[in-house]
């Protein structure tokens, strides 16, 4: 073998390392896809709408869920690298779909070692005292307060069956005070998918255990939306993260 040969071979190793290289460095700090997905359940029931399946937490009777939605917001995953905010980080989680879940995909996520994921559930001060839209914040919907600038944080609506008579249920939180934080680790490296549980029952049987029977209706009493922003702190459950396939 001649020296050109030889020069050409070792060239061509040359590019062969630097093209491997370079492509792990590409996989290694090029952007990232992230889906979060929220799926609803009842306790141990599936949720079902407008189905009268789930026992009053606080009673007698039984009920059922004609709608339910609320706001996450804020999101942002935690890195000693420097944090990944969200812009717009107002999403309007609802369930009204074949699946019961809502799901939120980001892209463009700096690749770095993630060690938390924070987002909350409500509209923080700023964003709720103002009728400028962000995200899925809109002044003209109906998690929107009718009487004030400001929004529902969570929504349910339903019925209670006690004996022959079906009582309606309404439950609206969305005081400045009802915003909750909320912080979950993350177990290992990022994952491109991360599920997490939203349990509708422990709205009413948290701290504090609601009888829809005394108490059918929250909207104003800043006392009753307390408690029961208090049980919703604990309504979100980490599941798992999925593996990119």
């Amino acid at each position: 073998m001649n020296n050109r040969i030889r020069l050409s071979l070792s060239f061509l190793l040359i590019l062969v390392i630097i093209g491997i290289c370079g492509l792990s460095w590409y996989k290694a700090n090029s952007p990232r896809q992230l889906t979060i997905n929220f799926s609803a359940v009842v306790g141990q029931q599936p949720l079902v709408y407008n189905q009268i399946n789930y026992p009053n937490p606080g009673g007698p009777g039984l009920f059922k869920i004609r709608d339910f939605q609320f706001y996450i917001s804020n999101i942002r995953l935690l890195s000693e690298q420097g944090d990944y905010i969200a812009t717009n980080s107002y999403h309007l989680a609802r369930f009204d779909n074949e699946k019961t879940i809502y799901t939120i995909q980001f892209n463009n996520i700096p690749n770095r070692s993630y060690r938390a994921i924070e987002f909350a559930i409500g509209v923080d001060e700023k964003a709720n005292g103002t009728i400028i839209s962000q995200g899925d914040l809109d002044p003209n919907n109906r998690m929107a307060w009718s009487w004030d600038v400001g929004y529902k944080f969570i929504l349910f609506e339903g019925g209670l069956q006690h004996g022959d008579t079906l009582y309606p249920l309404v439950y609206h939180v969305g005081f400045n005070e009802n915003y909750r934080k909320l912080s979950y680790p993350v177990q290992g490296e990022l994952q491109a998918s991360v599920d997490f549980k939203v349990d509708i029952m422990k709205l009413f049987n948290g701290q504090a255990n609601l009888n829809m029977a005394e108490l059918s209706s929250i909207k104003f009493d800043r006392n009753d939306t307390r408690f029961l922003a208090d049980n919703y702190e604990k309504m979100i459950i980490a599941v798992k993260q999925q593996p990119a396939k």
